[in-house]
């Protein structure tokens, strides 16, 4: 059963809403906690994470540099990173895409897996080019985005590859300038 499949049959179970939503409650609470005091959040809430890992999915705030002359940005993105830079990483900003498309792409990224199912140890591994290598890499060229370390807004938090799916699915895009029908419609 592909991830579309699983997108289709639960689609409408308000159990799973339920979940995505609590879930995302609990990440947002703990997000805003780490923007108050940062040094207790880690101190309570396990260990930081310091850098990326190609192949992770991260959510993080974000404030770009060249902010002014964007057309739109997303100040809450939902990163999988595929390539670091000195002053930062690139990676694929899911958020750029509506939910059914963010499926597919996924998807197709999921060939990059290095393990049989989505379980803790779960990394993607994958560069720019193996990802333009697949059917569906206009979704992918899409949401690739660089992104700046002295740019953000909040520490990195790595999402647990079996959240993955929900996560894709939670309605958490905050986009800058526009509205999120206008950045999927393009």
């Amino acid at each position: 059963m592909s991830t579309k499949d699983i997108y289709e049959k639960y689609r409408y179970d308000p159990t799973i809403i339920s979940k995505s939503n609590g879930w995302f409650q609990q990440q947002a609470n703990l997000l805003a906690r780490e923007r108050i005091n940062i040094n207790l959040f880690h101190k309570t809430h396990g260990e930081r994470v310091t850098q990326i890992i190609p192949g992770n999915m991260y959510m993080f705030f974000y404030d770009p540099k060249h902010k002014d002359t964007l057309p739109v940005y997303d100040m809450f993105p939902l990163v999988f990173p595929f390539d670091k830079t000195e002053d930062g990483f690139i990676g694929l900003n899911m958020h750029y895409l509506p939910y059914q498309l963010r499926i597919v792409l996924f998807d197709q990224l999921l060939k990059f897996k290095n393990t049989k199912t989505l379980d803790e140890k779960t990394r993607l591994r994958y560069s720019w080019g193996a990802v333009k290598g697949l059917a569906r890499h206009d979704l992918a060229e899409k949401c690739v985005k660089r992104y700046l370390r002295s740019h953000l807004q909040s520490p990195l938090k790595m999402v647990n590859p079996t959240d993955w799916t929900t996560t894709l699915m939670l309605p958490v895009e905050s986009f800058a300038k526009t509205k999120k029908n206008n950045v999927w419609g393009q």
